[in-house]
């Protein structure tokens, strides 16, 4: 990642850039990059926001949505004006992703109906559980169109008023520009696409309608409910005056900036670590982890472990998708700064050295942590067959219980679940050629790395894009309506990554053998965190 140079304030003053805007689970960050050369940051913004549990739902109200936006944008616009003495009055294309999947229904007029409920959400099992069986097709509980039948299965009283119902990232995109569409890769998250046609998958949407239908349900055609899809580098619109000034109240971003199709994080993250091509992965470890596999062919069979999802540019991709990733390991981290603070021994430390000191602890420790286990399930995780979470650590009395051990149990935590989605895709025979990783994670040098590693038993690539993430990826999503002369796979490769450093760590044997024995522990282990969840209601 190149940092700001000389010659910069032309740049942005000409609007030779490209911005990207993430809504993440717990921060909303913005990323402006030189649209000639996106590996060079010329600012950023974020902004940070919880989720909030509400009637049992988790939620974000659509003020803290917009209040989030426009705090980022202008972090990110005050970036500018410190970095390279200008104002930031336009940009030479936006785009916009979220967090992927959950529900945002809203009537005729524009008005939400319900609160958002976001993916993290599991209420919807019998919903998803119709779905599947009745499309051939793994629906998750976190998808769109299963929050949406679930609203049906429940007669809930605002079903009848639905008109339209899309993503976070749609949402904005519409609020932005006025337009109702969404990039492929958000959209394979709502309903499944057909990846000949890069568009919702006809037999689906019959049978649905269908479905309804003989229900008595008043929903209109799932055609007439959905964004219209976009693949990576079409365009969508350009920046209205009513959406500059929600972006902006200041008045100083100016309106008609073209709009590339908003995305999910999911696609954000393939793009950020180049792996968008077949034979390719990647990890990206956050609030939640998940696993982009891109298939040279179908899967055989249907897994409730898989989404079958795809990139921003229409290709198919199988998805491992943990509700349940970083949360718990900050938490510990939390405790350990606090500690540091009491004891006047690291007053005034920051968060990411007391991460640093903890990952490598972790190193120390025995290659299958030392017997120790760590459940990070902090919501409900259909992986492991859990509705509800509950963070567990669990120990026997010939545990061998160190700071090393548990810091290492800790982060194989983060990826055990993942690990148990990803055994079933080595059963069904996927090739894999490279795996990348990205998230905040990864920015302590050779740590989650090397342990990912070992969890795969496949090399892992962390460019030094990692750590910028997603919002970086939409940059370059904005960047690519530029260059959409080449396919996405080309450009990310030949272009963006071409010279980009990264670092590739290649599992070592031992800490394939000790994670193995680690998640044989692990997977028996969850019937504790059953019980816990009934017993701890």
């Amino acid at each position: 990642m190149t940092d700001a140079r000389e010659g910069d304030p032309d740049t942005i003053a000409s609007g030779r850039t490209a911005l990207g805007i993430e809504l993440g689970s717990t921060r909303i960050k913005a990323c402006l990059v030189d649209a000639d050369d996106p590996t060079v940051v010329l600012a950023t913004g974020s902004h940070d926001w919880e989720n909030q549990f509400v009637d049992r739902l988790w939620t974000y109200s659509l003020e803290a949505v917009w209040e989030g936006l426009r705090a980022a944008y202008a972090a990110l616009a005050a970036d500018v004006r410190r970095r390279h003495g200008v104002e930031l009055t336009t940009a030479g294309a936006i785009g916009v992703s979220a967090m992927m999947h959950g529900y945002l229904p809203f009537d005729a007029d524009g008005e939400l109906l319900v609160p958002f409920r976001t993916w993290r959400n599991t209420n919807t099992g019998t919903a998803a559980a119709e779905l599947t069986e009745l499309f051939g097709v793994n629906i998750p509980l976190r998808w769109s169109i299963a929050h949406l039948h679930q609203a049906v299965l429940d007669a809930e009283p605002h079903v009848g008023r639905v008109d339209f119902v899309t993503t976070l990232a749609g949402y904005v995109h519409v609020a932005l520009t006025g337009q109702k569409v969404l990039g492929v890769g958000d959209a394979s998250g709502m309903v499944p696409i057909d990846t000949a046609t890069g568009d919702w998958d006809a037999r689906i949407v019959a049978q649905y309608d269908e479905l309804v239908g003989r229900r008595g349900s008043t929903l209109p055609a799932l055609t007439h409910l959905l964004p219209r899809v976009l693949p990576a580098g079409a365009p969508a619109g350009e920046l209205t005056p009513e959406g500059a000034a929600l972006l902006d109240p200041s008045g100083t971003l100016r309106p008609g900036i073209p709009f590339c199709p908003p995305e999910g994080d999911a696609g954000t993250g393939m793009v950020a670590t180049d792996a968008v091509a077949p034979r390719t992965g990647n990890v990206s470890a956050g609030t939640s982890i998940f696993a982009m596999v891109v298939l040279e062919r179908p899967l055989t069979s249907v897994h409730h472990e898989l989404d079958l999802v795809t990139t921003p540019a229409g290709d198919l991709v199988a998805m491992v998708h943990c509700n349940n990733g970083a949360s718990e390991l900050a938490a510990w981290a939390g405790l350990f700064t606090r500690f540091s603070e009491a004891s006047g021994a690291g007053a005034g430390t920051d968060g990411d050295a007391v991460f640093d000191v903890l990952f490598r602890e972790a190193l120390a420790g025995d290659a299958d942590a030392g017997g120790l286990l760590a459940y990070n399930h902090l919501a409900g995780e259909p992986i492991a067959g859990l509705a509800e979470g509950r963070p567990l650590f669990v120990r026997s009395p010939d545990s061998v219980f160190s700071l090393a051990n548990v810091m290492r149990a800790q982060l194989y935590g983060v990826f055990g679940t993942l690990a148990l989605g990803m055994r079933v895709l080595a059963d069904e025979g996927v090739g894999l050629d490279r795996m990348s990783a990205h998230g905040g994670m990864f920015r302590t040098a050779g740590v989650a790395q090397r342990f990912l590693a070992g969890a795969l038993d496949a090399p892992v690539t962390v460019s030094a894009t990692a750590g910028e993430g997603g919002p970086w990826g939409m940059a370059v999503l904005a960047a690519y309506l530029r260059r959409s002369d080449l396919p996405l796979a080309e450009y990310l490769h030949d272009v963006v990554f071409a010279d980009a450093p990264s670092e590739t760590t290649s599992p070592d044997p031992a800490d394939v053998a000790g994670f193995a024995r680690y998640l044989e522990r692990y997977d028996a282990g969850l019937a504790v965190e059953r019980a816990a969840v009934e017993a701890l209601a």
